[in-house]
């Protein structure tokens, strides 16, 4: 009997704390609509109690998010004039001093719980969202799909090749919420009405999973963009392309741009794989190396096993660098790669004559 009455004490404290957080979020937490003044130009009204980045995108105004507004990728970064409270310590690692003073934020971050006024790129006003049609699923390597997406609304994009994109994964079985994962655009320029993405299968990354194990040709997705100032600079400087994996997605834009544009600037991609089922799209490559009489494709595998039978480089990209690179005079580098890769690659490129002004880069988590 006593072990039945303290279950049922117990039970009943549970159901009071549940019931009292359930008006606390209520009443305590409800913030009403706030007013967000955007350039001193532009007005919205918003429910209060979600992150800027989502109160903005709900308004169609979107900001971009590599990491899906998780706070870790510090891309959503906008200045916050008024309202936005205090800097949260999930904050102060992406955030120099001048940033600080600045009154920059991180929109995913920083929750709307009044009226607020904020100022953005004037850019970020032709960012559009897009729903397309999957109209090719193709398997690149066991881990690497490229996706043909089909534009229906709007029926075309423009975009800088080395630009990325935000594409929207859906709730789906195993997964109860929709996020946004930034992937460079892959594709030509002059095919405005379709968007080519390269994606890797990441191990219970939701957006990856979503695409490599629940999306199908035929399919319609949603997407917003283009972001990033990631893209080919125009000058007669010598081009070093340096990439590994899914990093062929921006690479495989710039060098449809040069074709297009008939360059006649030097220029080597050196990209990294680790066993020759990992390296993609190397039939493609050598189409540009005949396309574009003064570009070379250099490709390494850094694990290559015995039944590749390998006969090419063997090594990390960085190791490339240092082979075939010997001074760094009137060149000019694009990298596109992890966080590790970029890093290391930068050291060694500066340690060969190029300046970091002159080295350009898409980095990803």
């Amino acid at each position: 009997m006593t072990i039945g009455i303290s279950v049922i004490v117990i039970s009943a404290i549970a159901g009071v704390l549940a019931l009292l957080l359930a008006l606390a979020n209520s009443y305590i937490a409800n913030y009403g609509e706030c007013k967000i003044i955007i350039n001193d130009e532009k007005e919205i009204t918003v429910e209060g109690g979600n992150s800027l980045l989502t109160s903005l995108r709900d308004s169609q105004i979107f900001i971009p998010s590599a990491c899906g507004g998780k706070g870790s990728c510090a891309y959503c970064k906008v200045s916050v004039i008024e309202g936005g409270g205090p800097v949260l310590s999930t904050e102060l690692p992406y955030l120099t001093a001048q940033e600080m003073k600045n009154n920059t934020r991180l929109s995913c971050q920083c929750k709307v719980k009044e009226n607020m006024k904020i100022r953005i790129p004037e850019e970020l006003f032709n960012v559009k969202e897009f729903r397309a049609l999957v109209e090719k699923i193709e398997i690149l390597s066991p881990t690497i799909k490229l996706l043909r997406l089909k534009l229906i609304e709007p029926q075309q994009i423009n975009f800088k090749p080395g630009q990325y994109i935000q594409l929207k994964a859906p709730i789906y079985e195993g997964n109860n919420e929709e996020v946004y994962r930034a992937y460079s655009v892959a594709s030509n320029t002059n095919k405005p009405d379709h968007v080519d993405l390269i994606i890797g299968y990441v191990p219970n990354g939701i957006c990856t999973t979503y695409v490599h194990k629940f999306l199908h040709e035929g399919d319609e997705v949603l997407f917003n963009g283009p972001y990033g100032d990631f893209y080919l600079q125009e000058n007669d400087r010598e081009m070093i392309l340096i990439a590994v994996g899914t990093g062929m997605a921006p690479m495989r834009a710039i060098l449809y741009q040069m074709v297009a544009q008939g360059t006649t600037r030097k220029a080597t991609y050196f990209f990294g794989a680790r066993t020759l089922e990992d390296l993609i799209l190397t039939e493609e490559m050598k189409s540009f190396e005949e396309k574009l009489p003064s570009f070379t494709f250099s490709p390494c595998l850094s694990r290559p096993s015995p039944e590749d039978k390998w006969t090419g480089e063997v090594g990390r990209v960085t190791d490339l660098i240092e082979k075939y690179i010997v001074s760094g005079e009137n060149k000019e580098a694009y990298l596109c790669g992890s966080k590790a890769m970029i890093e290391s690659t930068i050291d060694t490129l500066k340690k060969k004559g190029i300046p970091e002004s002159l080295i350009y880069y898409d980095k990803f988590d």
